[in-house]
């Protein structure tokens, strides 16, 4: 991640010479970049002002085209960089890739961000291509929807998203100090999700959240919660610190990592505090269908869930009707911190390995909100028809809840 700040520092030919090092290590590299301080720049110039809500910037029509000028700007300034090389050097294979597929972020809390977006979909596969072809992947914060719009999206959640789809070993940012500092102004070397948050909320607290290092440290406990091993903030400002940081014993900036291994296992009656704080906010919301605590310890057994550092982060249950050949996945629950991760599909998978282990041919679902997500992974929309006949007769017809089948023969 290279912000706006890291481009234009007199250190940035020292960052992409590091690159380009790396690259020739066999390295596969994706550089997401942004540019808050040229646009901010640029509007000021035309005396535009920079609107910005919840740390977002609210992008119209004519903001959008500076936002374009900028950052069209940078894209040659790091190409041009990257392309700077030593007599007899190969030439970098350096590609811009139009792999996101933007959507409208709307209306917040009455805030119209008019053209800025959030991502819609990644195209991982094309990445995928251009790294395997020895290519150094670069994006930008600009991306069309698919109805043709440009919108402006936050170039930090393009690379946590990037880095969490491609499943990186690393994510790697770029701020104004090396590192995250302590209360006595000393970089933390090392550093787990649980306190990093801590930290970040200082920065939120103090409205310091523009801070670059705030940002990317928002960005490295998102990854590092959806199974990204390491992520790592360093600075623009120290020549060579992209090699110091990877290749020596303790670093130079700081590294955030996971702070525990995570477990699926079968549940028992121990975790049945644990269940219950994870599913009662989807009860309450009438996303899940509600549970007492003495039918979740009849039906323990059922459920499969994953727990990390002792927390049951996500859950799911099997409910059999033998005689049919058929089971239903129920209360599928993920820890808000955990959505954005694989965890839905790591669940999904133990279910079915139960289920063909006790003879199930067909699995289904009831859902209100989530079709769409069962449908990507080979449900298929069914009628009421298609269920149990003891699943069928107690059906609430109230919830409308739509059914899908899963062939697992």
């Amino acid at each position: 991640m290279l912000d706006g700040n890291a481009i234009a520092h007199s250190n940035f030919v020292s960052i992409a010479n590091d690159v380009s090092l790396l690259h020739s290590l066999g390295i596969k590299l994706v550089i997401v970049f942004g540019g808050r301080l040229q646009i901010d720049e640029l509007l000021a110039k035309n005396n535009r002002l920079s609107h910005y809500h919840n740390h977002i910037r609210v992008t119209d029509p004519e903001t959008l085209e500076y936002v374009k000028q900028a950052i069209g700007g940078l894209h040659y300034d790091i190409f041009s960089k990257l392309s700077l090389r030593l007599p007899n050097s190969p030439v970098l294979n350096v590609v811009s890739s139009n792999a996101i597929l933007a959507q409208p972020l709307g209306v917040i809390n009455g805030v119209d961000f008019g053209l800025s977006g959030k991502i819609r979909r990644i195209n991982v596969e094309s990445i995928q291509q251009q790294l395997e072809q020895d290519a150094i992947v670069m994006i930008g914060p600009i991306a069309p929807s698919v109805t043709g719009e440009m919108f402006n999206l936050p170039f930090e959640e393009i690379a946590t998203q990037i880095a969490i789809k491609l499943k990186a070993d690393k994510l790697i940012g770029f701020c104004g100090e090396q590192g995250l500092l302590n209360e006595n102004g000393e970089v933390i070397s090392d550093i787990h999700p649980r306190e990093a948050k801590r930290y970040l909320n200082k920065f939120i607290e103090n409205n310091d959240y523009h801070n670059s290092a705030a940002r990317f440290l928002q960005a490295a406990i998102e990854a590092s919660y959806s199974g990204i091993k390491r992520s790592h903030l360093l600075s623009y400002k120290e020549d060579g610190s992209l090699l110091q940081e990877l290749f020596s014993r303790d670093g130079i900036g700081t590294q955030l990592s996971e702070e525990s291994s995570e477990h699926i296992r079968i549940a028992t009656s121990h975790d049945i505090p644990g269940l219950l704080n994870l599913i009662r906010p989807l009860e309450e919301q009438g996303i899940l269908v509600k549970r007492s605590r003495e039918q979740l310890e009849v039906e323990i057994s059922r459920y499969t869930i994953i727990e990390r550092d002792g927390i049951v982060i996500a859950c799911a249950a099997l409910n059999p009707y033998l005689d049919e050949k058929m089971a239903e996945m129920a209360c599928v629950a993920v820890h808000p911190d955990y959505r954005d991760s694989s965890r839905g599909d790591v669940l999904l998978d133990a279910i079915k390995r139960r289920a063909i282990q006790m003879g199930i041919e067909k699995l289904f679902v009831l859902t209100t909100r989530t079709t769409q997500w069962f449908q990507e992974r080979g449900f298929e929309i069914k009628g009421t028809e298609d269920l149990p006949a003891y699943k069928r007769e107690h059906y609430d017809h109230q919830r409308k809840s739509r059914v899908l089948v899963l062939n697992l023969k």
